[in-house]
């Protein structure tokens, strides 16, 4: 489980980090990022629809990207807002494949600082 702080909340945060953020798009995915202060840890937010499937799988969707974005966290991630919108492929991947995805797409070679 992610802790608040590491946690995009409101409405107006999912709204600005979608706005304003910078989008990187996979097959499983399409990440926007935001930067913020440079020494605060990264925040995590997800959207996922009715089109990705049952409520059964979109929960379990969603636990798989909390416990990505909490290795993140503790893998040290800092100074960014992400949120993170699976596509209807998502639940198609096993845990490693969801991983290597979102872990890519959050490389610093295709999101800026």
């Amino acid at each position: 489980m992610l802790s608040r702080g590491n946690r995009v909340t409101t409405a107006d945060e999912f709204r600005a980090v979608v706005r304003r953020g910078r989008r990187v798009s996979t097959c499983a995915g399409v990440y926007y990022f935001l930067p913020a202060d440079a020494l605060a840890p990264a925040r995590f937010g997800f959207i996922v629809s009715r089109a990705v499937g049952s409520a059964v799988t979109r929960n379990l969707l969603r636990r798989r990207l909390r416990a990505v974005a909490r290795e993140l966290v503790d893998s040290g991630m800092l100074g960014r807002d992400i949120v993170i919108r699976p596509l209807p492929a998502a639940p198609r991947l096993s845990f490693g494949e969801l991983r290597a995805d979102v872990v890519s797409a959050l490389a610093p070679r295709r999101v800026p600082a």
